[in-house]
């Protein structure tokens, strides 16, 4: 919530609201400018390598008529051939179009000024509409020819790849994050986080499965290289075609050492099966096991370290057993549905060969992640976090220092034993006996007494005081030496009461002493 608010304070400082036809224009040259750069970019590398091809007849109307069918597999679009479908797609492209989209997404929303949820809506239908229209537009011209493509297919798949990314792109800048965040409880933002940590540190894992994979094989790594062929284009050809198809790779690793495996055509790699046969002569295959290994199921092992290391960040998320569960149960599903969409991207048909299909078990490997992430992470925050009660030991007698309630006396834990317990009351005791001397001292010298302060308070002693302060500086020695007549005083206080009674009408009451008053 504070950075919601500092969000809106900066909005104050934002430029000022554009007008509708102008705000139509910045929306509609972010959408064409992230086709155009997006297709340009396409179409450069492409260039590039028919350029460096020693066979290649390079033109500027076959490399751009060439870059249409690439833009659309850059997006994720299946393409077709005579010879069958090409499903499985490399996802590097797609990640760096997804990056230049978010880009221009996120520079669009800085420039109108947006800062609302409500207002994103705008740039990203926008970026997503334009991407649509122009990947359904080429798959329209493609037509029957060499490569084709699906015109609904290419459609809604350039449409959701471009709004995924722009969606994004403007998220954190238009409060996206923060309206999700404000309404998950603690517990579950916490699992949510345990979760993509937990894909991450499996995605990692994976990542050095391929290393070490390579690494093992180098020999057969550079035989198929050289084997490529003996020119520049076609070596770069198939280095950047292996690196285009790194990631694929990565999740293969990926789903390897949770238990998934994956497949090539009807070579099957997972750790405890292992079925052999021919694969395609592409050095990123040389990563790929030639053979069963008794070592194999060890790298499950990983998997489960990950999933007690998300047990542990989880256990003191909360003193109540429950809860630290609800949290790893969300950090499971987090990572569960994780995997199954770098799963099911990774794979898909490969022509109609030997080869056909590709792939990486989404739905076993989301399971899977599920349970390595779920049962060690369950039992970690269950027995390593806090209790909700103190328990006290045979033999030992001890205090649990209670909280401000239930919740709270859980985190408490501090104990106290019978003999600190004792010199503590004791240290209080002499404390409050000082306190309690002092408080006597203030008594016997500081309160007054009950008399003097009335006396102090009757306005006639203050009038006498002035009178007789009066008189003193007139005769100091006289007043000294001198007594108060006090029978006169009396005698004459008397007479004039009893005139005044008569003056009046009234007669003269008695006493108890058989004195008269009024």
């Amino acid at each position: 919530m504070l950075q919601r608010d500092v969000t809106r304070e900066v909005a104050t400082v934002r430029p000022p609201e554009f007008s509708r036809s102008e705000r139509m224009r910045v929306l509609v040259a972010a959408a064409v400018g992230s086709v155009v750069v997006g297709y340009a970019a396409v179409a450069a590398l492409l260039a590039l390598i028919s350029a460096t091809a020693t066979y290649a007849e390079f033109s500027t109307a076959g490399v751009l008529s060439a870059a249409a069918p690439a833009w659309l597999a850059a997006h994720h679009v299946p393409l077709r051939f005579d010879a069958g479908q090409l499903g499985v797609l490399p996802l590097l492209p797609t990640a760096l179009l997804m990056l230049l989209i978010g880009r221009t997404a996120a520079g669009t929303a800085d420039r109108l000024g947006l800062y609302e949820p409500l207002q994103a809506r705008g740039v990203v239908l926008s970026i997503s509409g334009a991407h649509a229209v122009v990947g359904g537009t080429i798959a329209l011209l493609m037509g029957e020819g060499v490569v084709r493509a699906t015109p609904a297919v290419a459609f809604f798949g350039c449409a959701a790849v471009s709004g995924l990314a722009a969606t994004i792109g403007v998220a954190r800048r238009c409060g996206l994050v923060e309206m999700v965040f404000d309404k998950l409880d603690p517990v579950a933002l916490h699992g949510i986080r345990a979760g993509f940590m937990a894909l991450f540190a499996l995605v990692s894992v994976g990542s050095l499965a391929v290393a070490a994979g390579l690494a093992a094989s180098w020999p057969r790594t550079s035989e198929l290289f050289a084997g490529a062929g003996p020119s520049l284009g076609v070596g770069l050809g198939v280095f950047l075609l292996c690196v285009g198809y790194l990631p694929n790779a990565i999740i293969a690793g990926f789903s390897y050492v949770a238990g998934a495996g994956f497949s090539l055509g009807g070579v099957e790699v997972t750790p405890m099966r292992f079925v052999g046969g021919p694969v395609p002569p592409v050095p990123l295959l040389a990563a790929m096991p030639e053979n069963q290994f008794v070592w194999s199921p060890v790298v499950l092992v990983g998997a489960a370290l990950i999933g007690v290391l998300v047990g542990w960040t989880c256990r003191k998320v909360s003193d109540r057993p429950s809860s630290r569960f609800r949290a790893v149960l969300v950090a499971a599903i987090t990572a569960a549905v994780g995997s199954l969409v770098l799963a099911a991207t990774a794979g898909g048909r490969l022509a109609s060969g030997a080869f056909d299909p590709v792939t990486v078990p989404a739905g076993l490997l989301a399971l899977l992640v599920a349970l390595w992430v779920l049962v060690p992470g369950a039992l970690v925050a269950w027995l390593a976090g806090s209790r909700d009660k103190a328990v006290a030991e045979a033999g030992d007698a001890e205090f649990a220092e209670a909280g401000f309630d239930g919740d709270a006396a859980a985190d408490s834990d501090v104990v106290f034993e019978d003999d600190e317990l004792t010199d503590q009351f004791e240290q209080l005791e002499v404390v409050d006996e000082d306190e309690f001397a002092v408080d006597d001292d203030l008594e016997d010298d500081d309160y007054y007494d009950e008399d003097e302060y009335y006396e102090e308070e009757e306005p006639e002693d203050v009038v006498d005081d002035e009178e007789g302060a009066d008189e003193e500086d007139l005769e100091p020695e006289e007043e000294d030496d001198a007594e108060p007549p006090a029978e006169e005083d009396a005698a004459e206080d008397d007479d004039f009461d009893a005139e005044f009674d008569e003056t009046l009408g009234m007669e003269p009451d008695e006493d108890l002493d058989g004195k008269p008053e009024r």
